[in-house]
C-alpha cells in the first residue's frame, strides 16, 4: 500500500529529535500539495527559485504562518525579491553577495535568517566558501549588521558513501564550533542546515538542527536536473 503525503510526513517528524526543524522542498510541487503538506502540520517549505517561490506564494496568502526558506543558488539580479519573500535565505555562498543582500537590507528594512553556504570538500558543482575563505572573512561578514547569520548550509558531492557524507556533516558542525568559540559580536552558528531526503539521517547523527526534504515527502520530481 502507497503511502500518502501526509502518511509520509507523519512519520517522519515521528521520529525526528525535537531539535531538528523539518522544512519541507517544494521545487516543483504544486500549490494544491503544498497545502496537503501543510494540513499536515508543515509550517516551513523551502524553495530553490526565487521565480517559481513567487507564483506559489501568490496563491498561499492565506496561510500567513507559513515560513519560506530560499534553499537554491541565489543569483544577484534576484536579491531584492529574495529578501521580499523569503525569511530564511541558506544558500549564502559568498562575501560579495553577503554584503549586498546587507546593504539591500538596510535600505529595504528587511533582516533575513542567513545562513552561509560552505563546501567541506572539493566540488565544481556547487557554491559556496571552502573552510580557508569562510575563516578568512569572518570579520568582514561580522560587519554584516542588518543580517541575522544564524549558521551554516552545507550539501555534500555526489558519489561519496555514508562514512564520507557522515564526515562531511561532521566537519560542518566542527567549523561552526570553531566559528562560535571567537565569540563574534553579530555573526552565530547555532544552525546547522544539512541533511537532505537521501543522507538527512547521517546529518542527524552528526548534530545537524534543520533538515531539508523534498523527494522523501513528495516522490520523484518530473525534471530532476531542473
Amino acid at each position: 500500500m502507497v503511502e500518502s503525503i501526509a502518511e509520509r510526513i507523519t512519520n517522519i517528524k515521528s521520529n525526528l529529535p525535537k531539535s531538528v526543524r523539518l522544512i519541507a522542498v517544494t521545487k516543483q510541487v504544486s500549490v494544491d500539495t503544498i497545502r496537503t503538506a501543510y494540513a499536515a502540520g508543515i509550517r516551513d517549505f523551502g524553495e530553490n527559485k526565487v521565480q517559481e517561490a513567487e507564483a506559489k506564494q501568490a496563491q498561499l496568502q492565506d496561510l500567513p504562518d507559513i515560513t519560506w526558506h530560499l534553499i537554491g543558488h541565489l543569483q544577484s539580479n534576484k536579491v531584492v525579491k529574495a529578501l521580499k519573500q523569503f525569511q530564511w535565505i541558506h544558500s549564502v555562498d559568498n562575501l560579495k553577495l553577503a554584503k549586498r543582500l546587507n546593504a539591500l537590507a538596510e535600505q529595504f528594512c528587511y533582516s533575513p535568517n542567513i545562513c552561509l553556504q560552505v563546501k567541506i570538500l572539493p566540488d565544481p558543482n556547487k557554491y559556496g566558501w571552502t573552510i580557508t575563505e569562510l575563516m578568512s572573512d569572518l570579520e568582514e561578514l561580522n560587519q554584516c549588521q542588518h543580517l541575522k547569520i544564524k549558521g551554516l548550509m552545507t550539501i555534500p558531492p555526489q558519489g561519496l558513501d555514508d562514512l564520507q557524507t557522515l564526515s562531511v556533516f561532521q566537519k560542518t558542525k566542527e567549523l561552526a564550533l570553531e566559528i562560535r568559540e571567537k565569540n563574534f559580536s553579530h555573526l552565530k552558528t547555532q544552525e546547522l542546515s544539512m541533511g537532505m531526503s537521501e543522507d538527512y539521517n547521517l546529518a542527524i547523527s552528526a548534530g545537524t538542527t534543520i533538515v531539508r526534504l523534498g523527494r522523501i515527502l513528495f516522490g520523484e520530481r518530473k525534471n530532476k536536473k531542473d
